[in-house]
């Protein structure tokens, strides 16, 4: 019986655990450029004295969907996207390097280029800073151009360009700040062929339908469980009475 116990316990477990990777996905439905997460199990024989006679499963590390999500057009010049593969690179709190898809820009009041979660979007030589402009204008291929305060329509020059990188993305991780890094920790170099479409912003690609379905297929799942630990306790109660000397 305590075999059947064993597995009703880790399926209920890793089912949790599943359910804490969807239930962030969903909240992260409206993030620009979020990276959803896959809940993938894997099982493995519990190590101790003795033979291996219990296996239980296990979600070690949540791989990543790198897939792209839908773009939406939002006609802000200071918003982007990336068509096809590639990354933006972003200067983190630490002083680091990560990438994001996330294309949403703001300008600070010292002119810095930020994400919309306020990190610094790197250019060729650090973080970019752009002069006080009448227009700005950001390239496909990431060149800032601006129009300085007081010149005219012809005026508009090459002033800075986004660090934009393309590695293979088996080679990187999401931290918990929703940040990819590379996993050796190493920055990644710039990649021409990485392409930028003003105007727009890349949406989730976290498909809300079915996160919803698998969450309430894991809490079916997680009741079957329950039920089977108790029906197990149950024998176990009836077979201990069973067993009494009277």
């Amino acid at each position: 019986m305590d075999k059947a116990m064993y597995i009703g316990m880790t399926g209920a477990s890793n089912t949790m655990a599943a359910q804490t990777v969807h239930a962030n996905n969903l909240a992260n439905a409206s993030t620009p450029g979020f990276r959803g997460n896959l809940a993938n199990a894997q099982a493995k024989p519990l190590e101790g004295t003795g033979l291996d006679t219990r296996v239980f499963n296990t979600i070690e590390a949540s791989p990543t969907d790198f897939s792209q999500g839908p773009l939406m057009e939002t006609g802000n010049e200071l918003d982007v996207a990336i068509a096809g593969e590639g990354f933006i690179a972003v200067q983190t709190p630490d002083g680091g390097e990560a990438y994001t898809r996330a294309g949403d820009f703001q300008l600070s009041a010292f002119g810095e280029l930020l994400t919309g979660g306020g990190l610094p979007v790197l250019g060729n030589g650090g973080p970019i800073a752009i002069p006080p402009n009448q227009k700005i204008e950001i390239g496909s291929d990431g060149t800032i151009s601006v129009r300085e305060q007081g010149q005219g329509a012809e005026s508009i020059t090459a002033f800075d360009r986004i660090k934009l990188v393309n590695p293979d993305v088996s080679q990187m991780t999401k931290g918990l700040d929703g940040l990819i890094r590379m996993s050796d920790e190493s920055f990644a170099a710039p990649a021409a062929e990485v392409r930028l479409q003003a105007g727009f912003l890349e949406s989730s690609n976290v498909n809300v339908v079915d996160s919803m379905v698998e969450m309430i297929s894991l809490t079916r799942n997680y009741e079957l469980n329950i039920k089977l630990i108790k029906s197990v306790e149950e024998n176990s109660e009836t077979s201990a009475r069973l067993l009494q000397v009277r």
